[in-house]
């Protein structure tokens, strides 16, 4: 965690005092931006990857948890895969052969490769977000 040490006027503790009241909404609208652009890529880069055969499920099941705040303090959303398919196999162990491979299929990742394609993207997205919600306060 950074530590920030700050001296300032009277006038400028007023000022975010008033911003602190909101910094909780202001952290789960950059989380989620921020969630929604990943989460896009990794879906657009396993329907890339799926045969023609495929059902569907996998990609259905894939999305977002809502955003909560940890045991640290720290405002985090996961995303991943849910369920099961009809044979009672786990999505996210579906997934996981799918990305890493096995013994005896070879690995296809989707999710490494949107990670690092779009992680400055991500962080350029939450951080405009917070300059925005900033300036609607005059900081």
């Amino acid at each position: 965690m950074a530590r920030v040490t700050m001296y300032a006027s009277d006038d400028f503790v007023l000022q975010l005092s008033k911003f602190a009241g909101n910094s909780e909404e202001i952290a789960k609208k950059a989380i989620y931006a921020g969630a929604k652009i990943m989460a896009d890529k990794i879906k657009q880069n396993l329907e890339g990857i799926l045969s023609s055969e495929a059902t569907g499920e996998l990609v259905a099941s894939f999305g977002v948890t809502p955003i909560e705040k940890n045991a640290d303090g720290n405002w985090n959303c996961k995303i991943g895969f849910d369920g099961y398919d009809k044979k009672g196999v786990a999505n996210q162990l579906k997934a996981r052969v799918i990305e890493s491979g096995t013994s005896k299929k070879a690995k296809r990742p989707f999710v490494r490769p949107a990670v690092n394609s779009t992680k400055k993207k991500v962080i350029e997205k939450m951080n405009q977000i917070i300059e925005e919600e900033i300036k609607k306060y005059d900081l």
